[in-house]
């Protein structure tokens, strides 16, 4: 009988909640997610809101299933991460309501999450392990 380890729960359920927030962003929740897009991104929000939907939900498959890649998904999902943070400071500065945040106090702590995640992507991929090993490939 095999262990399941804490980093394996821990990417399934990241790949989880990114596989139910990218369903999200092409039904039921697409109009909070475009509220999210900063007014001066060049790109139409819907637009946005449909391609970074995809995105989370080939990446949370990825994380789920893609085994062998696992840690170069892992750096993929932390640099997702990273790109979508502006739009959070944008929600923040512009003081725009998504998701319950509708006071400044409540969409500055979010700011706070983001980091929280790309080290969940990398700790529970092994991302960082594999980069100091140089084995980005299983």
């Amino acid at each position: 009988m095999s262990r399941i380890s804490g980093r394996s729960v821990a990417r399934w359920l990241l790949g989880g909640a990114l596989v139910f927030a990218g369903i999200g962003h092409l039904t039921t929740q697409r109009e909070e997610f475009q509220a999210q897009v900063p007014d001066w991104f060049p790109i139409d929000a819907d637009l946005v809101v449909v391609l970074s939907g995809v995105v989370e939900i080939t990446l949370g498959l990825a994380l789920i299933f893609a085994s062998r890649y696992r840690a170069i998904v892992g750096w993929i999902a932390a640099a997702f991460f990273v790109v979508i943070f502006p739009g959070n400071i944008a929600q923040w500065v512009e003081g725009t309501d998504a998701f319950g945040l509708d006071t400044d106090t409540k969409r500055f702590v979010r700011l706070f999450f983001q980091p929280v995640l790309v080290a969940w992507a990398l700790w529970s991929t092994g991302a960082w392990r594999a980069w100091r090993r140089g084995t980005l490939v299983g």
